[in-house]
């Protein structure tokens, strides 16, 4: 390489050089930052850069990235927030389409490297570029999610993606924000080329020489969908598997997107950019957008809560049922040596198979696959407690049983060795009665199911060590989820706030309110799925006991309906029969015309939800009111676009809040009175 070029040396965030060959090569190291994103000042400096650049002679430009962790992760979120009218919101998108249009009309060819993740306003920079080359890997990297967001690419991607890969796989990206591995963004074209961190520089230079260095077209059945006869007939049929998933008023920017295209698909790159650009504006300023902004900063800062590097390598699991079994291949998945012990090998069967399954829906590649199934092994007779770094016990919610399972543990455990239990409501001061060092014990509460819901709740005893809970946070992070720091205390977060929801849900069905009734006030308001499936979800005799345990706490007795079904044998979905009957582990009733709900319904029970998380919060079971949205979110599914409870309720103003569990409360009981949480949120 050459010495930089002097008009370009000043520059903070990118980095040129130019080769003996004449071949250019520019290098995105955003200052001060571990990752690569977008922000208005890395846009600034690359629009003078290009503008440079197109007055060189060069054989071509490589566009790479300095950092070892991606490409670019998109957009700088921290901006979002300053958008504050939808012409600033237009303006900012229209000078970041102009800085891609710049790179697209350079008087050469372009690559773009992507090592690593390559995802929204990344990508969007990506595909400006003439090819696109690829390092070798197997995690989801590249993707358009502004969808999760609440709106649609704005940097071009909406044209510029279905113009290269065809409609159909470009609206499927773009409307469900899923990343592709990089052998099937090669696939379907959205690459040209993979490599490896030792081959990269050679395959991009040759991607420069190919012949035909042209635009690529997307397959010809995609040109024909996109034709002015067929495109509002594919438009419809998107709309209508989009609105089986998310209702347009509560998730507006897929139908936005749908429109954008159906209306601008035919029209020129400079039309339709213009289109993008003013449907993205409208909706970042939509309530929907902001709030799902607000989840984003919400798990971002859950992220930062695990602190230092896991240190754990080695886990053993006691309990193969689903919550133990599911733990432990989710382990094995994200790369941990695991054992999983139960009382005879014919229990933890069955995790095995579950998770084998799951090995090969995530990984794919048969050696992937043997890999995982090689790091989870049964172990029968506890062998592996012994050099395990970290020990989960999941076995059956009683204090009893558990502490069983620890007097047999604990002389085996190695000094340093955290105790951990996946108990979803028991204090952990009462389980901790028999141990010796109760200061190793905390808990781990994941969520069922378990690849699924990200949320584990770190649960703090009084006599629980710093060390340990520290430990149990990064152990999180390592595989994957999000830790939330708790108090211990009956029912710890999540199901202390979801459990006077399902008890509102259960009081409804007493009066006569048809399941699937009480099931649609709920999805309507945006949960993603009732209160009545959900208990069927999780077991009927799991939720009756963690009721049980609940009680005391909330004054509120559990349901006998839940006591009737379980001593009957129907306990959910395990079994084939719950409040419903299940086929195919899908509940078999009358299908309701979405939106037509109760409103005194939900209200029963999204102010019952609403009222127990304001007294989660006077308690001090978490930190603050960020923190018991973030739970809620991540550890049920809450209506995301809502924000979080908290966030929904100052939303509707605290004084409304609380007038309207008052009427609740003058109709159907003092259950409904305000809690005194309230008043913290008004300060």
């Amino acid at each position: 390489m050459s010495s930089p070029d002097s008009p370009l040396a000043e520059a903070r965030h990118w980095q040129f050089q130019q080769d003996e060959a004449g071949t250019g090569w520019l290098c995105f190291d955003r200052d001060g930052a571990s990752a690569n994103t977008l922000s208005t000042a890395t846009m600034v400096e690359l629009a003078r850069i290009l503008e440079s650049l197109a007055s060189k002679t060069l054989k071509g430009l490589v566009v790479h990235s300095g950092k070892a962790t991606g490409f670019i992760a998109g957009a700088d979120v921290n901006e979002f927030p300053q958008l504050s009218s939808a012409e600033l919101a237009y303006t900012a998108t229209r000078q970041g389409q102009q800085v891609m249009e710049r790179l697209e009309a350079l008087p050469y060819p372009t690559v773009a490297v992507l090592n690593g993740f390559a995802l929204g306003g990344g990508l969007e920079l990506a595909l400006a570029c003439t090819r696109r080359v690829a390092f070798e890997g197997t995690e989801p990297v590249f993707g358009l999610p502004e969808v999760q967001l609440g709106v649609h690419p704005g940097f071009g991607g909406t044209v510029r993606l279905p113009r290269l890969i065809g409609v159909r796989k470009a609206m499927e990206l773009m409307l469900t924000g899923r990343s592709l591995r990089p052998r099937d963004a090669l696939g379907v074209g959205l690459v040209d080329e993979l490599c490896t961190s030792e081959t990269w520089r050679e395959v991009a230079v040759r991607q420069l020489t190919q012949p035909g260095l042209g635009r690529r077209s997307p397959p010809w059945p995609d040109r024909l969908l996109g034709s002015n006869l067929l495109r509002p007939l594919l438009a419809r049929k998107l709309r209508e598997r989009t609105s089986e998933k998310a209702s347009p008023e509560h998730y507006p920017a897929p139908f936005a997107l749908i429109d954008l295209w159906q209306d601008h698909g035919g029209d020129t790159a400079t039309e339709a950019s213009e289109a993008e650009a003013r449907s993205f504006a409208q909706l970042v300023m939509t309530p929907t957008s902001r709030n799902l902004v607000r989840v984003y900063f919400l798990q971002e800062r859950l992220k930062k809560l695990a602190g230092s590097k896991s240190a754990v390598a080695r886990v053993h699991v006691v309990g193969a049922g689903v919550m133990g079994g599911d733990i432990a291949a989710w382990c094995a998945l994200r790369g941990l040596e695991v054992t999983l012990q139960d009382r005879e090998m014919r229990y933890i069967e069955p995790a095995l198979i579950r998770g084998r399954t799951l090995f090969e829906r995530r990984l794919r590649q048969p050696e992937m696959v043997a890999a995982a199934v090689g790091r989870l092994r049964a172990d029968p007779d506890g062998a592996g407690v012994a050099g395990a770094d970290l020990v989960i016990e999941a076995v059956f919610e009683d204090l009893a049983v558990k502490q069983a399972v620890y007097a047999r543990l604990e002389p085996d455990l190695r000094p340093g060795a955290i105790l951990a239990t996946n108990t979803s409501s028991i204090p952990l001061e009462r389980l901790g009665d028999c141990l010796k060092d109760p200061g190793r014990l905390v808990g781990l509460h994941f969520f069922n199911p378990v690849a699924k819901l990200p949320l584990v709740e770190i649960v703090a005893a009084r006599l629980s060590s710093p060390e340990a809970l520290l430990a149990a946070s990064a152990f999180a992070r390592r595989i994957g989820k999000l830790p939330v720091p708790c108090r211990s205390n009956p029912g710890f977060l999540v199901n202390r706030i979801l459990a006077p929801y399902m008890g509102e849900a259960m009081e409804l069905v007493r009066e006569g309110v048809p399941l699937a009734e009480i099931d649609l006030a709920a999805t309507d308001f945006g949960m993603p799925v009732g209160p009545v499936e959900l208990a069927d979800t999780v077991g009927l005799d799991v939720a009756d006991h963690v009721a049980r345990i609940l009680a005391p706490v909330l004054h509120r007795e559990p349901a006998p309906e839940l006591a009737g079904l379980v001593n009957a044998g129907h306990l959910g979905v395990k079994s084939g029969q719950g409040f419903y009957t299940y086929r195919d582990r899908k509940p078999v009733r009358v299908r309701l015309e979405p939106g037509s709900s109760s409103p005194e319904v939900r209200d029963r029970l999204v102010y019952a939800l609403l009222n127990e998380a304001a007294a989660c919060l006077h308690d001090g079971i978490v930190g603050d009111a960020d923190l018991v949205d973030a739970g809620v979110i991540f550890g049920t599914g809450f209506a995301p676009f809502r924000g979080g409870p908290l966030q929904y309720a100052r939303d509707l103003g605290i004084d409304a809040v609380e007038g309207r569990l008052r009427e609740l409360a003058g109709r159907h009981g003092a259950r409904f009175n305000p809690s005194a949480g309230w008043s913290r949120l008004r300060n």
